[in-house]
């Protein structure tokens, strides 16, 4: 593919900053100008994010030229506060999520980082095919249970109910891609934002089990080829307020 790197070369002051940023060496200074190979270009922006005049151009992208908000302008403790009292959600109201609150959790999943900027993550809002979705998944496992089958043995226990697997919740969103790092990242970004919109949400392993082995479910989904579901986010306004940080284990963290 063509590099979809353009500089123009009047706005450029030859700072090599750019140059000196690219993580492919696609970019080199000639006669005080940067300069873009022809091939290469894994199309990260990092050029363009950078150069202090403005200089870089991505073409085919919707270039906006937005300031960059820096992570550190976040309060730390607050944040990590906020991380530590986090808790996963299994009690939801049947309030709607808006679809401002939505765009800003799939937006958070887009600007995740994936390995050599693949972009390599796709969302599947089940929206009117929820309730279909869930019935097979509760239907698996009921039959799992009733033949005593070994992955789910453990819930014995529990009584598998008509919302087993969404908890009433209005919004589920699957995450899938061909790579388990860059999905599971993009599912951790867009916890992170809906937390911060007044929102619980749950990470169904389950749905993922019934999604590997049910081909039906799969032709409800309908993945783009090639891809698997990595994770599944439940997502809906809490029903239940948690009011203290909880206890871990020590940190096991090693220094050479």
């Amino acid at each position: 593919m063509p590099n979809p790197i353009k500089i123009n070369e009047e706005k450029c002051i030859g700072c090599s900053l750019c140059v000196k940023d690219c993580p492919n060496a696609c970019l080199y200074l000639e006669e005080g100008k940067a300069h873009v190979r022809e091939q290469g270009c894994i199309e990260c922006g990092h050029c363009y994010a950078i150069c202090p005049q403005g200089a870089v151009v991505m073409t085919g992208y919707d270039c906006k030229d937005e300031p960059a908000v820096l992570m550190s302008e976040i309060d730390s403790d607050t944040l990590l506060s906020a991380m530590r009292s986090r808790r996963t959600m299994r009690h939801f109201t049947d309030q709607s999520v808006e679809k401002e609150k939505i765009k800003k959790i799939l937006e958070a999943g887009r600007y995740a980082p994936t390995g050599a900027n693949a972009q390599d993550v796709s969302y599947t809002i089940l929206g009117s095919r929820q309730k279909e979705a869930e019935r097979i998944c509760v239907d698996l496992f009921r039959k799992g249970q009733k033949a005593g089958a070994s992955f789910i043995s453990f819930l014995k226990r529990v009584t598998i109910t008509d919302d087993f697997f969404f908890k009433g919740a209005p919004l589920v969103i699957v995450v899938s891609g061909r790579n388990k790092v860059n999905a599971s990242l993009a599912a951790a970004y867009m916890e992170i934002m809906a937390e911060s919109l007044g929102l619980g949400v749950l990470y169904s392993g389950f749905f993922r089990v019934c999604a590997k082995i049910s081909r039906k479910l799969k032709n409800v989904i309908k993945l783009p080829k090639g891809e698997e579901v990595v994770t599944c986010l439940i997502i809906g306004y809490p029903a239940v307020k948690y009011r203290r940080i909880v206890p871990r284990k020590p940190l096991k963290a090693r220094k050479f």
